[in-house]
């Protein structure tokens, strides 16, 4: 009987792959503070999860899910609209996130293998 990683670990392996995606834009906006015209971008956790779990299903796409632009609290005149302490909370928040999924995967890991060596 083999295993199918994917049911096992269910929405939690897709959830860690979107939250590295975003990791990446949120990264991206923060190295780009002082370039003018640099426009910040992030991704709708919710839609971009929700449009992988239908892909994975073979259903149709129910929103484009692509990295959204940010509008800014306080705009600066060079056009710029990285706000540094909104983009290092959804990092951190982002990353809390991550570690968060990553401990689900963990524990159903875990869960596989006492189930695999019978205890």
């Amino acid at each position: 009987m083999t295993i199918n990683f994917k049911d096992a670990l269910g929405v939690h392996a897709d959830a860690l792959h979107v939250r590295a995606e975003r990791t990446k834009v949120l990264a991206a906006n923060i190295a780009n503070e002082s370039t003018p015209g640099y426009t910040a971008r992030d991704l709708d956790f919710g839609a971009v999860l929700q449009d992988r779990i239908a892909a994975e299903a073979g259903e149709p796409a129910l929103s484009e899910a692509e990295a959204l632009y940010r509008v800014p609290f306080h705009p600066s005149a060079d056009g710029n609209t990285v706000e540094i302490g909104v983009e290092q909370a959804a990092f951190s928040q982002n990353a809390s996130d991550f570690q968060t999924s990553l401990t689900f995967i963990n524990m159903k890991l875990r869960g596989l293998a006492k189930a695999i060596n019978g205890q």
